[in-house]
């Protein structure tokens, strides 16, 4: 059994990782809405992710003895100012991922669980993945501006993207 702060810790995230499929399905939504269909299935690959991290967690209390409990999934936002700014959101957002993992792991530091320490490893190594990537996309946004050839090329270069579940490759 868990305890209790690490299992409120946890149900918590997988709010946290099914707001954020939630939210990057509206981005990929907004982005086909812009004729940008490399972004929109870009966060539609974002959104696969998302969801496969949060039945990561749900699995994980599943396999602990414990009853993961499902909250309501808040409200996202529709509409961004541009390509460049729902990308500078969505890095702000894998930031704010990250700080509620490790916080998951100082707790259980401070619990002494050990299962959940190796646990929650695999999404600190993920987290630096997703900020890395997000960033590398806001990078070449600034060098090309959110319109012309640069843009065109970039969408075309993330429609490439497909999904590989790395939540099963241990």
């Amino acid at each position: 059994m868990l305890k209790p702060r690490i299992l409120d810790a946890i149900n918590e995230q997988i709010n946290a990782e099914i707001w954020s499929a939630y939210m990057y399905l509206a981005m990929s939504s907004y982005f086909a809405d812009e004729g940008l269909n490399g972004f929109a299935h870009w966060m539609k690959i974002q959104w696969q992710e998302e969801l496969t991290h949060g039945l990561k967690f749900f699995d994980y209390l599943l396999e602990r003895g414990e009853q993961p409990i499902l909250k309501p999934i808040a409200e996202v936002p529709e509409k961004w100012d541009s390509t460049l700014h729902a990308m500078e959101e969505t890095l702000k957002h894998e930031e704010h991922v990250t700080a509620l993992i490790n916080n998951i792991m100082d707790i259980a530091i401070e619990e002494k669980d050990y299962a959940t320490q190796s646990e929650l490893q695999w999404f600190i190594d993920e987290q630096v993945e997703e900020e890395s990537s997000v960033q590398e996309i806001i990078d070449s946004l600034k060098l090309i501006g959110d319109r012309g050839h640069g843009i065109f090329m970039l969408d075309k270069e993330l429609k490439a993207r497909t999904f590989v579940d790395e939540t099963l490759e241990d």
